[in-house]
């Protein structure tokens, strides 16, 4: 038996709204039955996954793991990211690499990398 990465999982405050800034993001939807308490984007498609799960906790500090996307149209993107709602946070032109970093309405930071 293989194993499979089934969900990457944000611990939030309002489950359908947050999932509904990753929808537009991934240019997807919120899967049905989606509601303030837990909702999905691309369950059940191809590739992973989104969950997200409403918990009473505040975010606290920068999150130790993060979503890496990357765009070969990146400008036209990354303007239309922000304007679902994200916010920039900083700038980064290293390793060889050229991305931004944001945070989603919750303020969980993801990069928007430059494809090359």
């Amino acid at each position: 038996m293989s194993i499979t990465l089934e969900h990457v999982v944000f611990d939030c405050k309002n489950a359908a709204e947050l999932a509904s800034f990753w929808a537009g993001v991934l240019k997807s939807k919120v899967d049905a039955d989606g509601n303030e308490f837990f909702a999905t984007v691309n369950k059940g498609g191809e590739g992973t996954a989104l969950m997200f799960i409403q918990v009473p906790e505040e975010r606290v500090g920068k999150n130790r793991l993060h979503v890496d996307l990357a765009a070969t149209d990146w400008t036209a993107e990354l303007d239309r990211i922000v304007g679902l709602g994200a916010k920039r946070v900083g700038e980064f032109d290293e390793y060889g690499a050229h991305w931004v970093t944001l945070a989603d309405p919750e303020g969980n930071v993801f990069d928007l990398g430059e494809v090359r």
